[in-house]
């Protein structure tokens, strides 16, 4: 049985986490939003194909800062970045880091939908029952 993929939104601003939950459930997949990336290392579990779409700068711990602690956990959780403060170096970064998308808001719509759909693709090819590789972060 196909399990349905979950698109996991993190942002410290409730308006954005509120649209993005909105526009990505128009498109059928399962959503959940957190505020922070502790909120979200608390809640995770690994049952389904996801990606992750991450705003850089978050309270505490940073988009990038997250994203290199699920690489270490060795969790390959496909990842978009978003941001309202578009920096060269931290793009880089995070795409030497495998991130699938880098967006700078405002962004089109549509833009987000294309990096999900190919982050999603990527989970889905590359999931693995938890039980035979655990995805879970530390």
């Amino acid at each position: 049985m196909k399990r349905q993929p979950t698109v996991y939104v993190i942002d410290d601003d409730p308006a954005i986490l509120h649209v993005l939950a909105e526009l990505i459930g128009l498109t059928g997949l399962n959503t959940k939003s957190y505020a922070s990336a502790t909120e979200f290392l608390e809640a995770y579990e690994a049952t389904s194909p996801a990606c992750l779409v991450l705003d850089v700068r978050l309270p505490g711990m940073s988009g990038p800062e997250l994203q290199q602690r699920l690489a270490h956990s060795g969790n390959a959780l496909p990842i978009i970045f978003i941001t309202g403060h578009a920096d060269a170096a931290i793009e880089a970064e995070a795409m030497k880091h495998g991130a699938i998308g880098f967006l700078e808001k405002p962004f089109r719509p549509q833009d987000l939908i294309e990096n999900i759909q190919k982050a999603i693709a990527l989970a889905e090819e590359n999931w693995q029952s938890p039980s035979q590789s655990p995805h879970a972060p530390p």
